[in-house]
C-alpha cells in the first residue's frame, strides 16, 4: 500500500530546493474523489489544500533527511505521499547514509510538525483578514479551533478551514503509533533503543492494537469507511510483519 508506484508518462515532475518531486496521476484522482461532495469551487480548493499540505509534509521529511546528509525524493500518489531516501555511490556499489534511531525519530517528526506550521500560518492569515478564532467540534465531540472570517469571504474561509482540518486532524492521526505512519516509526525507533532485541516486535503489536482501535472508532464513531479501511489494513500488515519476524527465529 505504501510502496513506491512505478513512473508513468502522465507524472508531473518538478523540484523544490533541489528535491525531486513526482506526482502520480492517481494522486489527483483520489483528491478529487474526496472533494466530490463540494461544488466545483469547493472541490478545486480541496485539491489545492491536499496537494500543498501533503507536499509540505513530505518536504519536512526531505529537509530533515538533508540535515543528516541524506538525499531524498518525494512521490505523491494514491495513498498520500512518500519521501524516499536515495542511495549514494560507495565503494563501487550503492548504500544509504546510516542514521541513528534518534535521527529517524527527528525525520519522522519533521513531516507532521511542518503541517502544524501550515496550520499556524492559516490561523495568522485568518486573523490578519479580520477573522476570529472560535471553538467548534469535529464529529460532534472533538474540540477544534477554527477561524471565522467576516461575511463575504466564503471561499477564503473554506480554504482556511480545509487547511486546518487536513494539517491538524490528519497530522495528529499520522502521529498515532501505527506503522508505517510517522507515529509508528517514532514508536519503533523509541522502543528499539530501549529494547534492541524485542523493541521491533513490541512496536508492531502496538501498531496492531492501535490500528484495530482506530478502525473501530473510524467506523462506529466517526462514520468513516475510509478511516476504518485504512487502519484495518495497516493493523493487518503489522500483524503480517510479526508473523514474518517469528518465521525467521
Amino acid at each position: 500500500m505504501f510502496q513506491v508506484p512505478p513512473p508513468t508518462r502522465f507524472d508531473l515532475r518538478f523540484s523544490i530546493a533541489g528535491i525531486p518531486v513526482r506526482v502520480h496521476p492517481l494522486f489527483w484522482l483520489i483528491a478529487i474523489l474526496f472533494g466530490a461532495n463540494s461544488n466545483i469551487y469547493g472541490m478545486l480548493i480541496w485539491v489545492v489544500v491536499i496537494f500543498v499540505s501533503i507536499l509540505v509534509h513530505e518536504l519536512g521529511h526531505a529537509f530533515a533527511f538533508r540535515r543528516f546528509g541524506q538525499s531524498s525524493s518525494i512521490i505523491l500518489h494514491i495513498t498520500g505521499g512518500l519521501t524516499v531516501p536515495e542511495t549514494l555511490p560507495w565503494g563501487g556499489g550503492y548504500a544509504s547514509v546510516s542514521l541513528t534511531p534518534n535521527q529517524h525519530i527527528f525525520i519522522s517528526l519533521a513531516g507532521p510538525l511542518s503541517g502544524f506550521g501550515l496550520a499556524i500560518l492559516a490561523y495568522a492569515i485568518g486573523l490578519a483578514a479580520g477573522g476570529e478564532i472560535i471553538m467548534t467540534s469535529l464529529f460532534g465531540f472533538i474540540p477544534f479551533p477554527l477561524v471565522l472570517l467576516p461575511y463575504g469571504t466564503g471561499l477564503l474561509n473554506q480554504f482556511l478551514v480545509d487547511f486546518l482540518w487536513v494539517n491538524i486532524f490528519w497530522g495528529l492521526v499520522n502521529l498515532m503509533p501505527v506503522y508505517p505512519l510517522d507515529g509508528g516509526n517514532i514508536s519503533r525507533y523509541t522502543l528499539i533503543q530501549q529494547d534492541p532485541l524485542g523493541g521491533l516486535r513490541t512496536s508492531l503489536w502496538i501498531s496492531v492494537g492501535t490500528g484495530v482501535v482506530l478502525a473501530v472508532v473510524g467506523f462506529l464513531v466517526l462514520n468513516s469507511i475510509y478511516m476504518a479501511f485504512l487502519f484495518g489494513l495497516l493493523a493487518f500488515q503489522s500483524f503480517q510483519m510479526i508473523q514474518g519476524i517469528a518465521g525467521r527465529y
